[in-house]
């Protein structure tokens, strides 16, 4: 009995030591990981690792994102100080705890824990309240750190939970907060003063306990001293450091980047970003030096990207002008979508070069234009007839760059734009209209230096491809301003519809005839000036000022104005964006000019008067280089075959002169509306040489005269005037032949003759109504049109 008593009791005393190590088993691998769920701040770096800015963990905690890895001096200063044995024990120094146990029973209370820093790692993560069973499960758990663990690791964890005083936790917080540098510049007396602070967090204030403070701090340097990690000077300079005032303010150079990066789900990690901390300051002092004098015309909002044109990587992110608070200086401009004004004219002659609709010099129309309600305006109120294409872009004139894009198409103007990053077009192509040229789109800050930087991109790189693909898709992306780990390409467009590199060429070569700024005038003649090709923008109602310009390296777009639409008089992009963006590429090293894709070109015969393709026996002709698909652009439609007299003063026709006595040439001649305009820029144009009297033509082509105003069918609209009578109307026509009289009548009825001047105020009553007007020789025109009531 007594036998079997005994054999029960080894089998009960077995079954608790199995039961209890199972359970210390399960308490032992009961340590998930990640150790730590605190919430971390938000931080963003440039890419040196320069802290840009960063916003307070939701515990209102300085809690950086732990780092990839620890400073070597702060790591030899806390290894010294807390763990000299941190690399050989397995996870707690049982000499250190007898230690710790005799010096706590002489002192009759706790003044050592002896943990180890992979213990103190434990504690952090646990927050326990100090006791012995606590120390017992802290030496347990450690173990089990130390086999999932790495010792580097470990000692990473603790850098970035370790108290540093007040809501700074953790290394990489403490030294931006204390001494305003990331841990890797640390001094030593620094990292010795921070190896022992988690000892004590509590000791660091300003004004208190400096003493006790500076004498721990000592200690650990004399200890490093004595043990040969540092010399007797370092040692010297260091003890002579003093303590930090107060804890520092973060640096917030990209404020508005780091609220950007909150918003797309990055809140709690640390971003390293593409940009420059040095140039990201002098831009920030460049729009607040501008910014300040913007303010006078009550102007209070100003932003500025710039990045590289190789990589599409931001270099320089201002958002925002701080200083205008309250006036929507937390708007982040680079995203908010902004009326476009001109910006977009040159990628619209771009890729009428690059189809071949158009050449270089090519004269596009500048007269009055009505189309279906729509009367474009350039910026001068006045026409010049005719004004070569490039001219279009370098003047930003905008009504014959209307008529540039209802040749080309707005459909296909608003495919393209979408292919080369516009992702604010969000309507179909007949809700802008012809107005997508002239500011009726929106576009952000973000895609228009973006769809700048790739066509410089694209010209760039077609001199890196071999023939005959030297075009990639992978060319044009957005911009990014995320360091990747994989050093990834960002994503190219869906679509892909590349611009000939000549005809980037020729476009980047129109936006360097951009007149500069006052104080930039003669800056060719400056060895530290470089060569830019930039553009402006206007929108309506002076709201928007842009200043987009492009080097073979950079990408730089400015925008100016009020974040809350106010439009301001004399706001435009000449006066208020291109100032600051010519400051800014000051800041930028200087670049050759873009390589000429010659290549990519031919040479053709031009007019020099019309910009097209020259006709035969055209006697105004110039050899020119222009893209590759001008050989297919149409012969000049500015040049008329005309037979003269033996004089060469009169046209004639072959029933009124001998063949033999005639001469054939091509007459560069304008129609007669843009004639009438061309000629007052242009006093050496020569109109059309009249008949002789006896060769009078028929034929609605060779009528010497036109209405400029009302164009055919159009509808006007006629507003009642203050004293609440109807409104006259202003008909105007031209005539090539200045000393003809034109003779008007409306509806059959005669309303008088001009001369010279061939203008008539009209008070008609609303309906249909058609114009007639005839000359001298019987030569008619009649527009139908239709008066609309104001009432």
């Amino acid at each position: 009995m007594r036998k079997q008593r005994k054999h029960i009791q080894w089998w009960v005393r077995w079954l608790l030591g199995i039961a209890g190590l199972t359970m210390l088993l399960i308490y032992y691998y009961s340590l998930s990981f990640p150790l730590f769920s605190t919430p971390y701040a938000t931080v963003l770096e440039d890419q040196q690792g320069n802290l840009l800015g960063a916003s307070i963990a939701d515990d209102e905690q300085w809690r950086f994102p732990p780092s990839d890895t620890v400073s070597e001096k702060f790591k030899r200063a806390i290894l010294h100080f807390e763990d000299q044995y941190f690399y050989q024990h397995p996870g707690f120094n049982p000499i250190s705890l007898i230690q710790a146990t005799y010096q706590n029973i002489r002192a009759g209370k706790i003044v050592s824990g002896g943990s180890t820093l992979t213990m103190q790692v434990i504690r952090l993560a646990r927050k326990k309240d100090r006791t012995i069973a606590e120390k017992l499960r802290e030496i347990l758990l450690a173990t089990r750190l130390e086999l999932a663990l790495p010792k580097d690791e470990i000692l990473r964890l603790y850098a970035s939970q370790a108290p540093f005083g007040g809501n700074v936790v953790g290394l990489d917080a403490a030294a931006w907060r204390y001494f305003g540098v990331p841990p890797e510049k640390l001094s030593w007396a620094e990292s010795a003063l921070l190896a022992v602070l988690p000892n004590s967090p509590a000791l660091l204030y300003p004004g208190k306990n400096e003493e006790l403070l500076i004498g721990k701090r000592n200690r650990l340097l004399n200890k490093l001293y004595h043990r040969g990690v540092i010399d007797s000077l370092t040692l010297q300079l260091a003890i002579n450091e003093p303590l930090p005032d107060a804890p520092r303010p973060l640096p917030q150079l990209a404020p508005h980047l780091l609220t950007r990066t909150i918003q797309e789900e990055r809140k709690g990690t640390r971003t390293t970003t593409t940009l420059n901390a040095t140039l990201q300051r002098q831009v920030t002092a460049l729009v607040e030096r501008h910014s300040q004098q913007l303010r006078r015309n009550h102007v209070h909002n100003a932003a500025v990207l710039v990045a590289d044109v190789e990589t599409g990587e931001v270099a320089a992110y201002v958002g925002n002008s701080r200083s205008g608070r309250p006036h929507g200086a937390s708007v982040d401009i680079i995203t908010a979508p902004r009326s476009t004004g001109s910006v977009l004219k040159p990628i619209l002659y771009a890729a009428m070069l690059h189809e071949g609709s158009i050449l270089p010099h090519s004269l596009i129309p500048d007269i009055p234009t009505y189309i279906d309600g729509f009367v474009p305006q350039n910026f001068s109120k006045q026409f010049e007839g005719a004004v070569p294409a490039d001219q279009v872009v370098s003047r930003s004139l905008n009504v014959p760059a209307v008529r540039m894009l209802q040749k080309y198409g707005v459909e296909k103007l608003h495919h393209k734009l979408k292919q080369w990053g516009m992702t604010t077009l969000t309507q179909s192509p007949g809700h802008y209209g012809l107005s997508l040229i002239l500011g009726g789109a929106e576009v952000t800050l973000w895609d228009l230096v973006g769809m700048y930087a790739s066509m410089a991109r694209s010209l760039n790189y077609y001199f890196r491809y071999p023939e005959p693909n030297r075009y990639s898709q992978s060319d044009i992306h957005p911009l990014s301003y995320e360091v990747k780990a994989d050093s990834a390409k960002p994503n190219a467009q869906s679509e892909y519809g590349h611009l000939s590199a000549s005809s980037l060429w020729f476009a980047f070569r129109a936006m360097q005839e951009v007149t500069r700024p006052t104080n930039e005038v003669g800056w060719q003649y400056f060895s530290s000036s470089q060569s830019l090709a930039w553009k402006t923008g206007t929108s309506y109602g002076h709201r928007d000022a842009w200043a987009v310009g492009l080097t073979p390296r950079y990408a730089i777009g400015v925008w100016v104005g009020n974040a809350d639409g106010e439009g301001r008089p004399g706001l435009t992009g000449v006066t208020a964006a291109a100032p600051l963006l010519f400051d800014i590429v000051q800041l930028m090293p200087a670049t050759d000019w873009f390589d000429m894709p010659r290549s990519d070109m031919a040479k053709v015969v031009v007019s020099s008067s019309s910009g097209y393709r020259a006709p035969r026996q055209a006697t105004d002709t110039v050899s020119s280089w222009v893209p590759g698909a001008g050989l297919k652009a149409p012969v000049s439609p500015y040049h008329q075959r005309v037979q003269l007299d033996g004089s060469r003063t009169y046209q004639v026709q072959g029933d009124c002169e001998p063949i033999h006595q005639m001469h054939t040439q091509q007459w560069f001649t304008l129609p007669p509306v843009q004639e009438w305009y061309y000629q007052r820029k242009h006093p050496s144009y020569q109109p059309l040489p009249p008949y002789r009297a006896d060769c009078h033509p028929g034929g609605m082509e060779n009528i010497p005269m036109d209405i400029i105003y009302p164009k055919a069918h159009a509808k006007i609209y006629i507003p009642k005037e203050l004293q609440g009578e109807r409104g006259r109307t202003i008909f105007e026509a031209t005539h090539r032949d200045h000393q003809q009289s034109l003779y008007w009548h409306v509806d059959d009825t005669y309303l008088g003759k001009t001369k010279g001047e061939h203008q008539m105020a009209l008070l008609l009553e609303p309906g249909s109504h058609t114009l007639h007007v005839v000359d001298e020789l019987g030569n008619t025109i009649a527009h139908p049109f239709e008066i609309v009531s104001g009432d």
